[in-house]
């Protein structure tokens, strides 16, 4: 795994957690800065899947780490524009929060990958 792509990819979401949290406060929609923010994260996600998937045999740990590790790299892609799409169907301030916790769990599953690419020190 690239720790600076990690790096990135976990301030992005963390961006996108704060931007769809202010958005949710003030009762705003999406608009383009969110989806600016929301396709900047897919790409840095998508970057990382397939860096994760290359070296998906390096992966230290049994093969419960193996699987979860692949497990999270196919997701985490899904995420972002799962949730855009659901906040530009959905017309309240509480399509805000679907946002906020897509960008969270891109942000935390981040973490755990990075986490099982360094159980081997």
């Amino acid at each position: 795994m690239l720790l600076p792509l990690t790096v990135l990819v976990f301030v992005v979401a963390l961006l996108l957690l704060a931007l769809s949290g202010w958005y949710a406060a003030r009762s705003r929609l999406v608009d383009d800065r969110l989806l600016l923010v929301g396709a900047v994260l897919e790409l840095g996600v998508l970057v990382q899947a397939v860096v994760a998937l290359v070296h998906l045999g390096s992966v230290p740990g049994d093969d419960a780490e193996t699987a979860t590790f692949a497990a999270y790299a196919l997701t985490l892609p899904f995420l972002p524009p799962v949730a855009v799409f659901l906040s530009l169907k959905e017309k309240t301030r509480w399509s805000m929060g679907v946002v906020a916790v897509a960008a969270f769990a891109v942000a935390v599953m981040t973490a755990r990958l990075q986490q099982i690419w360094n159980l081997g020190g």
